[in-house]
Protein backbone atom coordinates (compact mmCIF):
# COMPACT_ATOMS: atom_id res chain seq x y z
CA UNK A 1 0.00 0.00 0.00
CA UNK A 2 2.64 2.42 0.97
CA UNK A 3 4.54 1.77 -2.92
CA UNK A 4 0.95 2.34 -4.59
CA UNK A 5 0.73 5.91 -2.60
CA UNK A 6 4.33 6.62 -2.75
CA UNK A 7 3.96 6.09 -7.13
CA UNK A 8 0.76 8.27 -7.11
CA UNK A 9 2.22 10.80 -4.82
CA UNK A 10 5.72 11.28 -7.12
CA UNK A 11 2.99 10.90 -10.74
CA UNK A 12 1.45 13.98 -8.72
CA UNK A 13 4.33 15.88 -7.75
CA UNK A 14 5.60 15.84 -11.53
CA UNK A 15 2.00 17.01 -12.47
CA UNK A 16 2.09 19.68 -10.12
CA UNK A 17 6.02 20.47 -11.49
CA UNK A 18 4.47 20.32 -14.81
CA UNK A 19 1.66 22.27 -14.46
CA UNK A 20 2.47 25.11 -11.82
CA UNK A 21 4.11 28.14 -14.16
CA UNK A 22 1.12 27.94 -16.61
CA UNK A 23 -1.46 27.93 -14.00
CA UNK A 24 0.34 30.44 -12.06
CA UNK A 25 0.11 32.90 -15.15
CA UNK A 26 -3.08 32.09 -15.40
CA UNK A 27 -4.54 32.55 -11.71
CA UNK A 28 -2.59 36.03 -12.05
CA UNK A 29 -4.26 36.93 -15.07
CA UNK A 30 -7.87 35.89 -13.08
CA UNK A 31 -6.67 37.55 -9.93
CA UNK A 32 -4.47 40.09 -10.87
CA UNK A 33 -2.74 40.16 -7.76
CA UNK A 34 0.89 37.69 -7.25
CA UNK A 35 0.27 36.37 -3.72
CA UNK A 36 -3.73 36.06 -4.50
CA UNK A 37 -2.51 34.23 -7.54
CA UNK A 38 -0.13 31.74 -5.39
CA UNK A 39 -3.14 31.22 -3.28
CA UNK A 40 -5.71 30.40 -5.86
CA UNK A 41 -2.79 27.82 -7.81
CA UNK A 42 -2.07 26.63 -4.09
CA UNK A 43 -6.24 25.88 -3.34
CA UNK A 44 -6.63 24.28 -7.05
CA UNK A 45 -3.79 21.93 -6.44
CA UNK A 46 -5.09 21.00 -3.10
CA UNK A 47 -8.10 20.32 -4.02
CA UNK A 48 -6.72 18.11 -7.00
CA UNK A 49 -4.09 16.27 -4.81
CA UNK A 50 -7.47 14.99 -2.79
CA UNK A 51 -8.86 13.72 -5.93
CA UNK A 52 -5.58 12.60 -7.87
CA UNK A 53 -7.14 9.25 -8.81
CA UNK A 54 -9.75 10.49 -10.76
CA UNK A 55 -8.00 13.69 -12.17
CA UNK A 56 -5.04 11.37 -13.18
CA UNK A 57 -7.61 8.73 -15.51
CA UNK A 58 -9.59 11.73 -16.42
CA UNK A 59 -9.10 11.83 -20.19
CA UNK A 60 -7.72 15.73 -20.13
CA UNK A 61 -6.45 16.05 -16.63
CA UNK A 62 -5.41 19.99 -17.68
CA UNK A 63 -9.30 20.65 -18.45
CA UNK A 64 -10.28 19.26 -14.94
CA UNK A 65 -7.54 21.07 -13.01
CA UNK A 66 -8.68 24.47 -15.20
CA UNK A 67 -12.55 23.96 -13.87
CA UNK A 68 -10.94 23.33 -10.14
CA UNK A 69 -8.69 26.56 -10.55
CA UNK A 70 -12.41 28.41 -12.24
CA UNK A 71 -14.47 27.31 -9.49
CA UNK A 72 -12.32 28.21 -6.92
CA UNK A 73 -11.72 31.80 -8.02
CA UNK A 74 -15.49 31.76 -8.57
CA UNK A 75 -16.01 31.08 -4.90
CA UNK A 76 -13.79 33.68 -3.77
CA UNK A 77 -14.64 36.05 -5.78
CA UNK A 78 -18.09 36.12 -4.74
CA UNK A 79 -16.85 36.06 -1.27
CA UNK A 80 -15.10 39.73 -2.10
CA UNK A 81 -17.53 42.49 -2.53
CA UNK A 82 -14.85 43.75 -4.37
CA UNK A 83 -12.29 42.81 -7.94
CA UNK A 84 -8.72 42.57 -6.94
CA UNK A 85 -6.78 45.31 -7.87
CA UNK A 86 -4.08 44.87 -10.56
CA UNK A 87 -0.52 44.98 -9.41
CA UNK A 88 2.02 48.12 -9.93
CA UNK A 89 3.98 45.85 -11.90
CA UNK A 90 4.20 42.05 -12.92
CA UNK A 91 7.86 41.69 -12.74
CA UNK A 92 7.60 38.86 -9.82
CA UNK A 93 5.38 37.12 -11.70
CA UNK A 94 7.13 33.82 -12.66
CA UNK A 95 8.48 34.22 -15.84
CA UNK A 96 7.02 31.20 -18.78
CA UNK A 97 9.07 31.15 -21.88
CA UNK A 98 7.50 32.97 -24.23
CA UNK A 99 6.11 31.34 -27.80
CA UNK A 100 7.37 33.41 -30.96
CA UNK A 101 3.75 33.01 -31.77
CA UNK A 102 2.70 34.25 -28.24
CA UNK A 103 0.89 37.79 -29.59
CA UNK A 104 -0.28 38.94 -26.23
CA UNK A 105 3.32 38.41 -24.94
CA UNK A 106 4.26 40.85 -27.61
CA UNK A 107 2.28 43.41 -26.02
CA UNK A 108 3.82 46.80 -25.94
CA UNK A 109 2.37 48.25 -23.15
CA UNK A 110 1.88 44.54 -20.67
CA UNK A 111 1.38 46.78 -17.73
CA UNK A 112 -2.00 48.71 -19.64
CA UNK A 113 -3.11 45.28 -20.54
CA UNK A 114 -3.19 43.87 -16.57
CA UNK A 115 -4.76 47.29 -15.52
CA UNK A 116 -7.42 47.27 -17.88
CA UNK A 117 -8.03 43.20 -17.02
CA UNK A 118 -8.02 43.95 -13.77
CA UNK A 119 -11.74 46.06 -14.44
CA UNK A 120 -13.43 43.51 -16.50
CA UNK A 121 -16.18 41.68 -14.46
CA UNK A 122 -15.32 38.65 -13.13
CA UNK A 123 -16.97 36.73 -16.44
CA UNK A 124 -15.74 38.58 -18.83
CA UNK A 125 -12.29 38.45 -17.64
CA UNK A 126 -12.55 34.48 -17.44
CA UNK A 127 -13.52 34.39 -21.20
CA UNK A 128 -10.66 36.58 -22.20
CA UNK A 129 -7.88 34.76 -20.31
CA UNK A 130 -8.98 31.39 -20.82
CA UNK A 131 -10.02 32.29 -25.17
CA UNK A 132 -6.84 34.23 -25.35
CA UNK A 133 -4.43 33.59 -23.02
CA UNK A 134 -5.19 29.65 -22.65
CA UNK A 135 -6.02 29.27 -26.27
CA UNK A 136 -8.53 27.01 -25.50
CA UNK A 137 -11.71 26.75 -27.17
CA UNK A 138 -15.15 27.92 -27.02
CA UNK A 139 -16.29 24.40 -26.05
CA UNK A 140 -13.42 24.13 -23.43
CA UNK A 141 -13.65 27.45 -22.30
CA UNK A 142 -17.70 26.65 -22.02
CA UNK A 143 -16.51 23.73 -20.00
CA UNK A 144 -14.48 25.30 -17.67
CA UNK A 145 -16.27 28.32 -16.62
CA UNK A 146 -19.20 25.77 -16.47
CA UNK A 147 -21.35 27.95 -19.00
CA UNK A 148 -22.64 27.65 -22.71
CA UNK A 149 -20.64 28.64 -25.68
CA UNK A 150 -23.07 31.48 -26.49
CA UNK A 151 -21.96 33.15 -22.88
CA UNK A 152 -18.32 32.52 -23.39
CA UNK A 153 -18.88 34.14 -26.84
CA UNK A 154 -20.66 37.06 -25.47
CA UNK A 155 -18.49 37.55 -22.34
CA UNK A 156 -15.14 37.30 -24.59
CA UNK A 157 -16.58 39.55 -26.91
CA UNK A 158 -17.78 42.35 -24.53
CA UNK A 159 -14.45 41.70 -22.80
CA UNK A 160 -12.44 42.13 -25.51
CA UNK A 161 -14.13 45.47 -26.60
CA UNK A 162 -14.11 46.83 -23.36
CA UNK A 163 -9.97 46.47 -22.90
CA UNK A 164 -10.02 48.17 -26.56
CA UNK A 165 -11.34 51.18 -24.72
CA UNK A 166 -9.60 50.87 -21.65
CA UNK A 167 -6.04 50.38 -23.46
CA UNK A 168 -6.26 52.98 -25.79
CA UNK A 169 -8.14 55.34 -22.99
CA UNK A 170 -5.43 58.13 -21.86
CA UNK A 171 -4.24 57.94 -18.30
CA UNK A 172 -6.45 59.07 -15.60
CA UNK A 173 -9.49 59.03 -17.90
Amino acid sequence: MGDRKQARDAEFQSFFIGRWPRLLRTAFLLTGEQHAAEDLVQTTFEQVYVAWRRVASAKDPDTYVRRVMINAHARRHRRRLKEFLAPRSDSSLVPEQPDGDDRMAQADDRGALLTALAQLPRRQREAVVLRYWEDLSETQTADAMGCSVGAVKSNAAKGIATLAVLVDAPPGG
